[in-house]
């Protein structure tokens, strides 16, 4: 006999009890998010969709404070701010689905043992480390007989494709070092320990993205650098960086919304020289600077040969306003978050 409990009905709406509420999403929005992700077609069931949504929103509480209670327009939100089909995959994947299972690997198999083997830059080691990827995302590995899957952590801000990219490069650079120690072990340095100053693979993404990115901003004249920094580091408004340069606000918008787009034409150029491929390219663009280390100081290089008028205008900028002028840069939708709120 069959002693789970009945299916919810999908005109029902979806609720969870929290400490301090009950957390309602109304059936309207799950019916239009399960036709937008696609995710019926690839296997999932409907009952484990709706599960695995508020699971994934929970988790993040919808992108609010801890304690806050969503409003049916932030949950929205909070769903159209993520990649919610990647998310859902990944999601379904780590609670080991056999559907998600096939449809990830058909989507990135191929792409991820070709990663493997342009980062490693030899095939054996490619695919010895695409296949050790695999097994690890698979949830071969357990802890306190538990098994665990690092797709657990992907929280859907960049693509799923760019995490995994992200994530493929770290192992590398772990395989590297747990090599380079052995190496070192062999050759009877038992009493040597790795230091800092050991060689070590930057991650292949991460230093390609960091040299498209320093030609592409050192290439834009100095007043175009000026309003990147005054807005995206500095965190000043359209109407205050008008001020400075004695135009009207509108003005500035324009400016800041053609500077980008011509910094984002430069960074898939240089992309493209470092050896990607047009669609690769793009992909990397997609890549949430809150998972890959880049490594620029974006306020050094943008007042690299910035005129001294300018300079003095612009103070030191807030913790973290590296990332976002790196994220508007790879992502143009969360310029124009930005920009929607600005002034209001």
């Amino acid at each position: 006999m069959d002693d789970a409990a009945p299916s919810r009905r999908f005109d029902e709406p979806l609720k969870v009890d929290t400490a301090d509420a009950v957390v309602v999403v109304e059936p309207a929005l799950l019916d239009q998010l399960w036709i937008e992700t696609g995710s019926g077609i690839w296997g999932l069931a409907r009952n484990d969709f709706d599960r695995i949504i508020l699971v994934v929103a929970m988790r993040q509480n919808f992108g609010l404070a801890p304690g806050a209670i969503p409003s049916k327009e932030e949950q929205a939100a909070f769903f159209r701010s993520v990649k919610l089909a990647d998310l859902i995959l990944a999601s379904a994947c780590a609670e080991g689905n056999e559907c998600a299972w096939e449809h990830f690997m058909a989507s990135y198999g191929a792409q991820l043992t070709r990663a493997a083997i342009a980062i490693s830059g030899n095939e054996t080691v490619g695919r010895d480390l695409a296949d050790a990827f695999y097994g690890e995302l698979y949830g071969l590995n357990t802890r306190e007989g538990k098994r665990k899957c690092p797709l657990e952590s992907y929280r859907g801000r960049g693509s799923l494709l760019g995490w995994l990219r992200t994530t493929l490069s770290q192992r590398f650079v772990d395989h590297y070092r747990r090599t380079f120690r052995e190496e070192a072990l062999d050759d009877n340095t038992h009493d040597l320990a790795v230091t800092e100053g050991s060689p070590q693979p930057e991650s292949a993404l991460g230093a390609r993205l960091r040299d498209a990115i320093q030609g592409a901003l050192s290439s834009q004249p100095a007043e175009e650098r000026f309003v990147l920094a005054a807005y995206y580091l500095d965190e000043r408004t359209l109407a205050e960086i008008g001020q400075v340069l004695h135009v009207h606000e509108a003005t500035i918008s324009r400016r800041l919304k053609r500077s980008t787009e011509a910094v984002r034409k430069e960074l898939l150029k240089g992309l493209e020289k470092s050896g990607l491929s047009r669609r690769a390219a793009q992909e990397a663009l997609g890549t949430d600077p809150r998972d890959l280390e880049i490594g620029v100081n974006l306020k050094k290089l943008l007042q690299l040969s910035t005129s001294d008028a300018f300079t003095e205008q612009v103070p030191s900028g807030p913790p973290n306003s590296d990332q976002s002028l790196t994220a508007a840069l790879l992502d143009p939708e969360r310029s124009r978050a930005r920009e929607a709120n600005s002034d209001r």
